[in-house]
């Protein structure tokens, strides 16, 4: 049996970087099937209105990602917005998780995060309808701030998130 080696864990050492403006966007998808898409969009669902509470719970988890992921920075977010487009070709909602600070770390964290928890909010309240959920798709869209500048997925981005971003970025 080899000896374990004695691991010291520690943050990442930000101090010698600049504070920047940081913007952090992150997509996902929830598929609800035919029915429960209907009945959230007449607002039907039996445990009241999914999208309402995934933005509020988005917005909290994002707060929290430092609690949740260890060795994450603590931060103080500037902005934290959740928007949901429903996709009724597939009978799908798609969320985007904005996070903003000026600091000097990044925020993908707490966009991913945030993304994931309203995720899963539309789920908890969708599933006594339909319990066949999924997920998928969670991702990083586009970075910005920091000594490497703007990053974008290199597979695209909805042009929905591209909008929310330009709205983000002509705000000064």
């Amino acid at each position: 049996m080899s000896e374990m080696k004695n691991q010291h864990w520690s943050m990442a050492d930000i101090s010698a970087k600049s504070v920047t403006r940081r913007i952090a966007v992150a997509g996902g998808k929830i598929y609800l099937g035919e029915q429960a898409f209907a009945l959230l969009l007449e607002g039907k669902l039996p445990k009241g209105d999914p999208l309402a509470m995934a933005e509020v719970a988005g917005i909290q988890a994002a707060k929290r990602t430092p609690s949740l992921i260890p060795l994450c920075h603590p931060i103080s977010l500037n902005r934290v917005m959740v928007h949901s487009i429903p996709r009724p070709d597939d009978h799908s909602v798609e969320l985007f998780c904005v996070a903003e600070i000026a600091e000097k770390t990044g925020v993908e964290m707490e966009a991913l995060t945030g993304l994931s928890i309203a995720l899963l909010t539309i789920w908890d309240l969708t599933k006594p309808v339909n319990a066949a959920l999924e997920i998928s798709n969670t991702r990083l869209l586009f970075k910005s701030g920091g000594k490497r500048g703007t990053w974008i997925n290199p597979e695209g981005m909805p042009g929905e998130a591209q909008a929310i971003i330009d709205d983000l970025l002509g705000d000064t």
